[in-house]
Order: structure tokens, then sequence, then C-alpha cells
């Protein structure tokens, strides 16, 4: 894969709470920047509420073939966001 098809590959993803239009869900879990100072906590933390996670800085990788920063708001996108959509999913799917 080059460089802009795990670009496209990344910006295009969606799940099954973005399917059910949950209502903590980001419309885009994940947010892809192409500058080369992104992402920035203070400017990309709170992508998508703070629910969606910022990737940027992809460059290829003798090891792995490329690498990538990511940065999602750990409390919101973390423990209390995740929390809040894995109920939602729960009560979406019936299983509460």
């Amino acid at each position: 894969m080059c460089p802009d098809e795990i670009q496209q590959a990344l910006a295009a993803f969606t799940s099954v709470p973005q399917e059910l239009r949950l209502h903590s869900a980001p419309a885009r879990p994940i947010i892809v920047r192409e500058e080369n100072d992104r992402p920035q906590p203070r400017l990309d933390r709170d992508a998508g509420k703070g629910m969606s996670v910022t990737v940027g800085r992809l460059t290829p990788d003798k090891v792995l073939d490329y690498r990538f920063v990511a940065l999602g708001h750990n409390t919101i996108r973390g423990a209390a966001g995740a929390a809040i959509l894995n109920a939602e999913l729960l009560v979406a799917r019936g299983y509460l």
C-alpha cells in the first residue's frame, strides 16, 4: 500500500456505532491530518467532540512499513466516552 491508500482507508473507516448512528458516536471515528505538525493535543484532542482519533505524520518505516502519530482524548474517547458508547451499543442491540 502507498501512503495515500493508507490515509484513504483510515479516513473512510466506520463501524457499528456509525451505522447505528449512536448519539455518542462520531461521524468520523478517525480523522486524518496531512500537515507535518499534526496532530497536536491543543488543536486536535477535541475532534469529534473528543470521540474521534486524529492520525497524522504518516511516514515510511524500514521495520513496520509505515508509522504514524495517533492522538485521542484520554478521558472522553478513553474511559468515560467508551463506557457511554458501549452502553449505547448494548441498548441498541437489545442487551440492556
